[in-house]
C-alpha cells in the first residue's frame, strides 16, 4: 500500500499484531503477549486523606462559583445559561449543586467497540487501556535523526499501534503528517488508522467537519446503521482546555457532537505547575479539575448518561529554563491526587506516558517508567503517549515505542493473578522437600513442569552477562529496538477489512477530497 492516497484495488487480508505475526510464514518478529485488556487488581495510592480530598473539592467549587471558566464558544454559554449558570460574555459560573448534579449523570464504566468487537475496552472501574503516543509534529529514529512529521512515518506508527498487543487503542495521529494539507490531512489519517488497525480509533476536535467526517468513516468502517452507531461508543475524541481557566471554540464543539451521539469524550486539561497553574501541587490539581469538570457538567446537560473520562496531564516545568517537566515526582504525585479525586467524583481517569528525554535513553525510559506507573497507583483507565513519546510531546520514535511496549508487558505481567497464587503447588513444599539443602531447583519436576511460562520472557532486554553480549556485537538497547521496529513495519500484514467497506471508505474520502475537504480555519 502506498502512503500518500486510498485508491488502490481493495485487498483482503490477515490481521497484524497477533502473537508477533507467529502464524506467517517466518516465524514471529517477537513473542508478545496476547491482546487483553489488564484489570488493575492492586490497592490505589492515595496520597490524600479525607479532609485534603474536601479541600480540593472545595477549591474546585470556588474556582467554579468566584472565578469562572472561559467557554469560548457561544452555543455552549448559551446552554448552560438555559441551564442556570451565570454567564458573562464568554466566562460560566456553577455552583456546586449543579456541578454535582451533572457529574452524578456520568457513568463510572463504558465501553468502546470498534469495527472489530474482538478489540473492544472497558474505559472504567479497575480496567487500564494503553495508547500510542498522539501528536508529535516530528519523528526521530537512529538512522534518520529529527525530522517533520509526513505520512509515511505516520504509517509507520500506525502499523506499530496495531502490532503490539499491549496497545488498545489508536489515539491521535502518532506524528502529524504535514505532507498532506490540512484540508485532507484527517480524511487520509483517518483511512489509514481504520485499514491498518481494528482497534478503537480516536478523532481530533477541531471543528464540526472534520469530527462529522471521521464519525462517518467509523460508522463505515463497522459495518454499521446511524441508528446503530449512535447508540453507544465506537470511537472517541480527547479535549484540553487552554489553561489557565478557558476551553476554546473547536473542541467543544467536537466534543458537543461527540456526547450528542454517545461517543466517549475524555476531557484533559493541560496543566503545567509554576506556569500554567499554581506552583502547588495541589494548586495544580484542583485547577485542572475545575476545567475538566466544567466541560463534563456541561456535556452532561447536553445529553445525561454519555460516556466521559476526566484526564489529568499536571506536571512541573524546569524553573530554570521554564520547559516542561514529565515523569517527576510532581507528576507521580498529581497523577495519583488526580486519580483518587476522579474517584470521589465516580469517574473514568485517564492519565500519560511520558517524558521529557529527547532520545531514547535513561531518562526517557526512567521518567516513562515513572509517568506508567503512576497510571498504574493512581488507578488509571486510560494510559495516553504509552508507547513513542519523547521531547515533551514533540517528538515520536518507533525505538522508543517498541522499549516503552516491554514495560507495558512487565506491567501486563505484574498484574497476573497467577504470581499471586498460593494453592498448595505454588507453596511447593514438596519441591523444596525433594531439593532439600544440598541440591537445585533447575531440573526437579516441579520446575520441568513450569520453567516455559513461569517468568516474564523480554522481546526488547538482553539478559546475557557482559562477555556473551559483547562477543554478540554488543548491541545497546535503541539499536536492538531499531531493528524490531524496521522488522515489524517491513513484515506488516494488515487486519481483515470487507471489500465493499473497504471500497465505500474510499468512496467517501475521494468525495470529501472532491468538495474541497474543510476550511483550515476555525
Amino acid at each position: 500500500m502506498t502512503t500518500d492516497t486510498v485508491s488502490e484495488a481493495p485487498k483482503r487480508r490477515r490481521a497484524g499484531g497477533r502473537r508477533g505475526h507467529a502464524d506467517r510464514a517466518g516465524g514471529a518478529v517477537i513473542e508478545q503477549m496476547p491482546f487483553k485488556q489488564p484489570v488493575n487488581p492492586d490497592p490505589f495510592v492515595e496520597p490524600l486523606n479525607e479532609d485534603g480530598v474536601q479541600a480540593i473539592h472545595k477549591g474546585v467549587v470556588r474556582i467554579l462559583k468566584e472565578i469562572g471558566i472561559g467557554f469560548l464558544n457561544p452555543e455552549a454559554c448559551e446552554i448552560l445559561k438555559q441551564a442556570g449558570c451565570k454567564v458573562e460574555g464568554h466566562t460560566v459560573f456553577m455552583d456546586e449543586d449543579f456541578l454535582m448534579q451533572m457529574i452524578g449523570r456520568a457513568p463510572s464504566q463504558w465501553t468502546v467497540t470498534p469495527r472489530n468487537p474482538d478489540k473492544k475496552i472497558v474505559i472504567g472501574g479497575r480496567h487500564m487501556a494503553f495508547g500510542n503516543v498522539s501528536s508529535p509534529p516530528n519523528s526521530w529514529d537512529l538512522k534518520r535523526g529529527k525530522r517533520s512529521g509526513d505520512m509515511a512515518t505516520y504509517v509507520d506508527f500506525i502499523k506499530l499501534t496495531q502490532y503490539f498487543n499491549c496497545i488498545h487503542f489508536a489515539g491521535g495521529y502518532p506524528v502529524e503528517p504535514i505532507d498532506v494539507h490540512a484540508r485532507e490531512r484527517h480524511l487520509d489519517c483517518l483511512f489509514h488508522k481504520l485499514t491498518l488497525t481494528d482497534k478503537v480509533p480516536h478523532a481530533y476536535s477541531l471543528g464540526r467537519e472534520r469530527v462529522e467526517d471521521v464519525m462517518e468513516m467509523c460508522r463505515i468502517a463497522g459495518g454499521l446503521t446511524r441508528e446503530e452507531f449512535d447508540a453507544k461508543p465506537h470511537m472517541y475524541t480527547n479535549i484540553n482546555s487552554v489553561s489557565p481557566l478557558k476551553h476554546d471554540f473547536p473542541m467543544l464543539e467536537g466534543a458537543m457532537i461527540h456526547a450528542r451521539r454517545n461517543q466517549g469524550v475524555v476531557v484533559t486539561p493541560f496543566t503545567l505547575a509554576g506556569a500554567m497553574a499554581p506552583v502547588t501541587m495541589s494548586g495544580a490539581v484542583a485547577l485542572s479539575l475545575a476545567e475538566g469538570l466544567a466541560a463534563i457538567a456541561l456535556l452532561q446537560y447536553i445529553n445525561p448518561g454519555c460516556p466521559v473520562a476526566i484526564g489529568t496531564f499536571t506536571s512541573n516545568v524546569d524553573m530554570k529554563s521554564g520547559a516542561p517537566a514529565f515523569g517527576t515526582p510532581e507528576y507521580m504525585r498529581a497523577t495519583q491526587m488526580t486519580g483518587q479525586m476522579g474517584r470521589f467524583y465516580g469517574l473514568p481517569i485517564r492519565s500519560s506516558g511520558v517524558c521529557a528525554a529527547n532520545v531514547p535513553d535513561g531518562q526517557a525510559m526512567w521518567e516513562t517508567s515513572n509517568s506508567l506507573w503512576a497510571a498504574v497507583q493512581s488507578g488509571s483507565n486510560m494510559v495516553y503517549h504509552a508507547a513513542g513519546w519523547l521531547e515533551g510531546g514533540l517528538i515520536a520514535s518507533p525505538e522508543k515505542f517498541v522499549m516503552d511496549c516491554e514495560v507495558i508487558q512487565h506491567i501486563q505481567r505484574y498484574f497476573d493473578p497467577a504470581l499471586t497464587s498460593t494453592t498448595p503447588d505454588d507453596i511447593a513444599v514438596e519441591a523444596i522437600a525433594e531439593v532439600g539443602p544440598d541440591g537445585h531447583f533447575f531440573g526437579c519436576q516441579h520446575t520441568q513442569e513450569r520453567y516455559q511460562t513461569a517468568f516474564y520472557q523480554p522481546f526488547a532486554s538482553d539478559w546475557r552477562n557482559y562477555e556473551a553480549w559483547d562477543l554478540a556485537g554488543g548491541v545497546w538497547t535503541a539499536e536492538r529496538a531499531h531493528k524490531i521496529s524496521r522488522d515489524i513495519i517491513d513484515g506488516f500484514e494488515a487486519p481483515p477489512m470487507d471489500i465493499a467497506i473497504r471500497s465505500e471508505l474510499v468512496d467517501f474520502v475521494a468525495r470529501r477530497k472532491a468538495e474541497g475537504g474543510v476550511p483550515t480555519d476555525f
